[in-house]
């Protein structure tokens, strides 16, 4: 993650992740979700806090999710069902489940199916935010498996030339298995840049990069500038003569696997919430797993061998940052900025919760 969209640690509040678990579970269980599901939903709000995927961690994302199951957006007990079946796939109902709670159960499946048929898809429909893509995705690793996922995000993004919010932010996880080295873990949006990332540019007062965003009319911003109040997302690549159109079919492809696939429209025409995607590749159906497992860390490790170009230090690949952040986090707990701390200080004493969080007051 770039510095600037990071809490300067001068200010930053840090905070052991079992204290924040601790919160999190809390609220959720005091709104209604059952613990079991609050705890899941925790695990995947907690891996990206401490792995430093912040845009999609408790800062950002507990705000919508308290108004959402407040407000009956999000149905905190809901009852998954099976609308289809076969050896390879499957496809499921999540009744307006959230689907942090939710996710890991249809990656599981996922997983369970490859085990048996080589690959396993389950795609899902009728949900909510599911978080990072890269948590459904890492957790093929342990089964010698490589793991995609994908979800259809919100709503934001212009299509390359235009000045209509048509695409979602899209993300796609994708994650491989290695026996040395650090495992490729790849997590992006389809947009310019993920659009949570925008929140916590305005957390810490930084700027937008040259094509990120546009401005009210649409207009590409192509300098360095102040978030406006009203803009839309680009494409991945920004503008078509540096790539945005790679980005706008991406994002149309995940549209159609997570939406259209399922029957329930793509980007302003969805149905029935949001649509997620999780795929499992049994390595072994298609080679020997030390094969696959060398070969990857042949290849890592002559990606971090790579010659740095001028100016820089070294490359990693995804993956990389996320391991060493998750070391200096589980060691020196999680920075948070205070005004994150004095909003979950705040809704906990709404609900009547005592609150594990250092007493720091709401910006």
């Amino acid at each position: 993650m770039l510095e600037r969209f990071k809490v300067p640690e001068d200010i930053a509040v840090r905070v052991p992740q079992a204290d924040m678990r601790a919160a999190v579970e809390s609220i959720l269980t005091t709104l209604g979700m059952p613990a079991d599901d609050a705890a899941k939903s925790a695990d995947v709000l907690l891996y990206a806090d401490v792995r430093g995927i912040d845009s999609h961690g408790v800062s950002n994302m507990m705000r919508p999710y308290v108004a959402g199951l407040k407000g009956g957006q999000i149905n905190p007990t809901p009852s998954m069902r099976r609308d289809r079946d076969f050896p390879a796939s499957v496809s499921i109902d999540c009744d307006r489940g959230l689907g942090l709670a939710q996710g890991k159960e249809m990656m599981d499946l996922a997983i369970e199916r490859a085990r048996t048929n080589g690959i396993g898809v389950v795609t899902a429909f009728n949900g909510r935010h599911y978080g990072p893509s890269a948590y459904y995705a890492h957790m093929a690793l342990e089964h010698d498996m490589v793991g995609v996922s994908m979800t259809a995000g919100g709503v934001q993004v212009a299509p390359t030339g235009g000045a209509e919010p048509l695409l979602g932010l899209n993300p796609i996880g994708i994650a491989a298995p290695s026996s040395n080295e650090v495992p490729f873990i790849f997590d992006a949006s389809m947009s310019s840049v993920a659009g949570n990332k925008i929140q916590l540019l305005r957390r810490v007062g930084g700027d937008v990069l040259p094509g990120w965003i546009t401005d009210a009319e649409g207009a590409p911003i192509m300098s360095e500038a102040k978030v406006p109040d009203k803009f839309l997302m680009l494409p991945l690549g920004g503008t078509r003569e540096i790539g945005s159109h790679k980005g706008f079919g991406l994002s149309m492809m995940v549209e159609i696997l997570c939406g259209l696939i399922t029957g329930t429209g793509g980007g302003p025409h969805r149905r029935q919430g949001v649509g997620h995607y999780f795929m499992a590749y049994n390595i072994a159906a298609f080679t020997d797993v030390d094969v696959f497992k060398r070969d990857m860390d042949e290849y890592l490790r002559t990606l971090l061998d790579c010659q740095p170009a001028p100016g820089e230090d070294r490359v990693v690949y995804p993956g990389i940052p996320e391991h060493e952040a998750e070391q200096d986090r589980a060691a020196n707990g999680i920075p948070y900025h205070p005004e994150v701390i004095g909003w979950f200080n705040g809704v906990m004493e709404e609900l009547q919760i005592t609150s594990p969080l250092p007493n720091v007051e709401a910006a």
